[in-house]
């Protein structure tokens, strides 16, 4: 572990947490948000605007040189964990990290539009892609014109253009394609808040953005970047969860005491405390060392992928249980926090798949004593 990643954070980073906390607040309420599963998507398509570009966090992991904030990933961090407190129907992990670290790559003016808000970007892979190889290629054919088809993809929906890449004999390239010229079918979703849709390309125009140098190493680095931030967002899920429980259950009563009273639950909340903050130290170390080019983010995102999504998971389920009857409601919404959860964990590789690449980072030899 490196000792110069900071865990706790910056005045700076309290006070985007506080900024973005506050405008959730106000703009994301649980009722607004479970409108996503009557086909209502109309909460995304207000408050992401403002989100975007009132806040200026559509562009905050491009440096200011290239039209953006010039933000860290410890800064997108402290976004996402509050984009999964209020499980935020916005597509900032999809556009503002994964799609923007794979332009980044390239010097297309897409990167500009993007930062600036006008433009909101999707990578055409699987959401549950965890490397580059899991990316599909599209064809192109003579005419230069780019077929195939992906299914599962993350952000689609919200698109203004789409990432695909291109398999060519000098490498994989990535091309940004108009939403406008592709396909988007939705399907159903267990967590409606991030809708996954499949999208089909049927000979249609597009831009190369990034060069088959650079491609799979763009493609790298969004992933991971995904994966790391989206640990972030988990801790903001569970973190939720924690504190919504332990809240009702300090009023709550049954048989004449306060439910937080009995000493089973006692150690439940204790035990989910620990996880909780374990995950938050997790997930902070992978953002830190990713912020800093660290020669231990893969180790470290590897970590933080593997542990965060089990927590979170793990999180919401204990409000669930713990919340009661009430938990099972429809109107509460434990429900929303437990879905966000679960598919967050199969979520760009999900915990199985990364304990088996670090398994490989630590050149661990399983089966052996």
């Amino acid at each position: 572990m490196s000792a110069d990643i900071l865990l706790l954070d910056t005045d700076t980073e309290v006070a985007l947490r506080d900024s973005v906390r506050g405008l959730l607040a106000g703009r994301c309420a649980p009722a607004q948000v479970l409108r996503a599963y009557a086909g209502d998507r109309s909460l995304t398509g207000t408050l992401w605007p403002v989100i975007a570009t009132e806040l200026g966090l559509a562009g905050l992991l491009i440096p200011e040189n290239r039209g953006g904030a010039g933000g860290s990933a410890r800064d997108a961090a402290v976004v996402l964990a509050e984009l999964g407190r209020f499980v935020a129907p916005v597509p900032f992990l999809t556009s503002s990290v994964i799609a923007a670290t794979v332009l980044l790559a390239g010097d297309s003016g897409l990167l500009g539009d993007l930062a600036a808000g006008d433009s909101t970007v999707a990578l055409l892979a699987p959401f549950s892609a965890a490397t580059s190889a899991q990316v599909p290629g599209l064809h192109r054919d003579a005419d230069g014109r780019i077929s195939g088809r992906v299914t599962n993809v993350a952000g689609a929906l919200e698109a203004d253009t789409v990432l695909a890449a291109v398999r060519t004999a000098k490498g994989t390239e990535v091309h940004a394609i108009p939403a406008a010229a592709v396909t988007v079918e939705p399907v159903i979703s267990l967590d409606m808040t991030r809708p996954l849709a499949d999208v089909t390309i049927d000979r249609a125009a597009s831009e190369p953005v990034v060069g088959a140098q650079a491609g799979t190493a763009a493609l790298r680095a969004g992933l991971r970047a995904g994966a790391v931030l989206l640990a972030a967002e988990q801790v903001g899920v569970a973190a939720w969860c924690l504190d919504t429980t332990v809240e009702y259950l300090k009023t709550r009563q049954q048989f004449g005491r306060v439910i937080g009273g009995f000493q089973a639950v006692k150690h439940r909340l204790a035990e989910l405390y620990v996880e909780v903050e374990s995950a938050r130290a997790v997930a902070g170390y992978a953002a830190g060392t990713l912020a800093a080019g660290d020669p231990d983010t893969e180790i470290a995102a590897a970590v933080a992928a593997a542990y965060c999504g089990d927590i979170a998971v793990h999180a919401a389920e204990e409000a669930v249980q713990l919340l009661g009857g009430i938990g099972m409601t429809w109107e509460h919404p434990a429900h929303l926090y437990l879905k966000r959860a679960k598919a967050d964990q199969i979520g760009l590789g999900g915990p199985a798949q990364h304990r088996a690449g670090l398994a490989e980072l630590v050149q661990l030899r399983l089966g052996t004593s």
